[in-house]
């Protein structure tokens, strides 16, 4: 590994962010928050976040919209291939243990600025992740413009923090390829806002999902084994003054478990309203992971940028980048 002038281990932290090759070294470290979150999991089946089994709020659930799960989107010879053609370029030194290879326009999201620099388009690797992914009803027209592998290792307590992807220049949907191993997406939300959890006998109002174009499926409560019309998406009616929990949205974790060389979607709610992260606890062995960004609709057709989107879209699918 690579060291400073004093013989310490390099790493890619800046600011508030440490990893353990750093905090080794002796930086002096932030008191770590303390996540005194209700805990809930993600059911892709459903689409209900529902309490773990050793919360005090088990049973209780809520919709939660905008994910999309594909197990197993690569094969395991695909995966070997992959990873090896990512490990034939450098792996540079990220944030928070990480180690990231970019494929994209250089870009100041805090000024808004964006130069092509030296992006000369996707690796050719990708060309058959993306025309996969296509074929999902959830990435139909999906046109990435970037690229981002990052290298999680649990001996360098990678991890990265809960937050929100820029919207300024990506749009609806971002996409990871999950490699190598399975890990956990936490997401999380700041908002005093209440949220209704919901119990016992329900009733669900189906409501049409622009992206996925699902609208209702049935399924059996946990818990409960009560049949109920739901959806992912879905607007529940109150049944009863008992079958309801109000619980501010910044008291509640929602994890999303992630199989090896899976792939997942996130919009809408879980993409603007929801933060998104991973502990250094859910990095049990090396991980990699893709993830693919569209242009937004400034940059998009009709958009007030759209000719420099159209710019970076034609360099993105020549499939002839190296990493930047």
């Amino acid at each position: 590994m690579a060291a400073d002038d004093t013989g310490r281990p390099s790493c890619g932290c800046k600011g508030i962010r440490s990893c353990l090759l750093c905090e080794r070294s002796g930086l002096e470290l932030l008191a770590q928050f303390q996540r005194g979150k209700y805990h809930f999991t993600y059911h892709p089946t459903s689409g209900l976040a529902i309490g773990d089994d050793s919360s005090s709020l088990s049973g209780w659930a809520f919709p939660f919209p905008g994910v999309s799960l594909s197990d197993n989107f690569v094969n395991e010879e695909e995966e070997t291939k992959l990873v090896n053609l990512m490990d034939g370029d450098e792996w540079k030194p990220s944030q928070s243990g990480r180690k990231k290879q970019d494929y994209g326009p250089r870009v100041n999201f805090k000024k808004h600025k964006l130069k092509m620099g030296n992006f000369s388009g996707l690796p050719c690797f990708s060309h058959l992740l993306v025309n996969r992914m296509m074929q999902l009803p959830v990435l139909k027209n999906f046109l990435p413009v970037e690229q981002c592998n990052l290298d999680y290792r649990p001996e360098r307590g990678s991890s990265i923090d809960p937050h929100f992807d820029d919207w300024w220049l990506w749009g609806e949907r971002l996409v990871s390829v999950n490699l190598l191993s399975e890990t956990i997406l936490s997401m999380s939300c700041d908002s005093e806002d209440i949220i209704q959890l919901h119990h016992n006998e329900m009733e669900c109002t189906p409501l049409y999902d622009p992206v996925t174009g699902n609208s209702e499926s049935i399924l059996n409560f946990h818990g409960d084994n009560i049949p109920v019309h739901c959806t992912a998406n879905c607007s529940v009616k109150r049944t009863s003054d008992t079958g309801q929990k109000p619980v501010p949205y910044k008291d509640i974790e929602v994890a999303i478990h992630l199989p090896r060389r899976s792939l997942i979607a996130l919009y809408g709610d879980a993409r603007y309203k929801w933060k998104h992260g991973i502990y250094r606890e859910d990095i049990k062995s090396r991980r990699i992971c893709s993830t693919f960004r569209e242009l937004s609709e400034e940059f998009s057709h009709g958009g007030n940028q759209e000719a420099l989107g159209k710019e970076l879209l034609d360099i993105s699918m020549s499939f002839q980048g190296i990493p930047v």
